[in-house]
């Protein structure tokens, strides 16, 4: 094809994706006892007509004490099922975009104020907080509460927890399920030596580093029904000496794809606050290329990718197979209108916004029907 590869369809898995825009999952801290509220149904509703070709839920917590915030969204009970299904039934009635869910459970990184409050770590007795859980007794900061180490039973819980969520995922209709591995959580604890100073079969060696999340994947991969893809987001490295990396991200990508998994999201850190970062545009892709290089599931490359020619030449160079945009899609929630009318691509939107491109760009912004035609 000569047209830009950046509106190219793509199979993950049986999932048909309309072009290689996937909005990222963006936690909003703003549900209700776990439960997503009007402000989920807006925020979602309008990324689910900006033309990408998936959107991805929020990070939602598989037990209550593994929100990051009190604000977050989960999916462990009927309650938090029927407010998701709301806004998920709603979004389907106007638009046919792909809907993927991110599943996760903070770790010790959970029990948090909401983000526009600062964040800070809640002790265990406040109103609003827990107490944490982590493969290891060590927290994040010095001064947070220190997490307690899970035992083998509560490793079983977690890994329960995580199918469950999936089960109720798949009776939502969710098209596809990414199981949050990266950003210093709970299974990123488990992945990073750092983080992980365990001595029995989950700690050690990268092989028992690797042990828990891909049970987790296993169990989830059994919970959701086959055909629908799962993927994982890892972060490709701790930047920081010592901790996770990407040879070893590599070695963990290579176990996901061997055990079916669909996809892999490549961001990187947060796991340590001694990290050092140089953020500039793009500065996680040379991650994503070098995990590329070594499997042949799609990758997902995410951070700073802003621009339309700098999205085109992630996939036409192949450095990734997708790239995922966040802020500015709530910055610019047209971002691929406007992507696609810079490229000259195709692309469909709803009926009901069909007077909106400038005449230039009617041709390429059609009405489905007129698309398909």
């Amino acid at each position: 094809m000569n047209g830009p590869k950046l509106f190219e369809p793509l199979d993950v898995g049986d999932l048909r994706l309309s072009n290689r825009i996937v909005i990222a999952p963006m936690c909003q801290y703003s549900a209700v006892d776990g439960c997503m509220t009007d402000w989920h149904l807006i925020h979602l509703g309008q990324l689910a007509l900006s033309g990408a070709g998936l959107l991805t839920i929020e990070a939602t917590a598989v037990l209550p004490e593994g929100r990051i915030s009190y604000g977050d969204v989960g999916l462990w009970d009927d309650a938090t099922e029927a407010a998701m299904g709301r806004v998920v039934e709603s979004i389907r009635r106007w638009s046919d975009m792909p809907i993927a869910l991110q599943l996760a459970h903070a770790g010790r990184k959970a029990s948090t104020d909401l983000l526009w409050k600062g964040g800070k770590q809640f002790a265990p007795d406040h109103p609003h907080g827990w107490q944490t859980v982590a493969p290891s007794p060590i927290p994040y900061y010095p001064h947070d509460h220190a997490p307690e180490a899970l035992d083998k039973a509560g490793i079983a819980r977690v890994r329960d927890a995580f199918a469950e969520a999936a089960r109720r995922a798949g009776r939502l209709g969710i098209d596809a399920i990414q199981i949050h591995s990266a950003h210093g959580y709970l299974l990123h604890e488990f992945l990073s030596p750092l983080s992980n100073l365990r001595t029995d079969e989950y700690g050690g060696s990268l092989e028992n580093r690797m042990r828990f999340p891909l049970e987790v994947f296993d169990a989830v991969r059994d919970a959701f029904p086959a055909g629908r893809p799962v993927s994982m987001r890892l972060s490709g490295t701790d930047w920081v000496e010592g901790g996770w990396d990407i040879e070893q991200t590599i070695e963990f990508a290579k176990a996901l794809e061997a055990k079916g998994g669909a996809a892999i999201n490549v961001s990187s850190g947060a796991l340590d606050p001694r990290q050092k970062i140089s953020i500039g545009p793009s500065y996680q892709v040379p991650l994503a290329r070098a995990v590329k290089q070594a499997t042949k599931m799609p990758v997902v490359a995410v951070g700073l990718i802003t621009g339309f020619e700098q999205a085109e030449g992630i996939i036409r160079t192949g450095d990734a197979d997708l790239v995922g945009i966040a802020r500015v899609a709530l910055y610019n929630p047209r971002w691929p209108w406007h992507a696609a009318a810079h490229l000259g691509a195709r692309l469909t939107i709803a009926d009901q916004y069909i007077a909106a491109p400038p005449q230039p760009y009617r041709a390429l912004l059609a009405r489905k029907e007129s698309a398909e035609g």
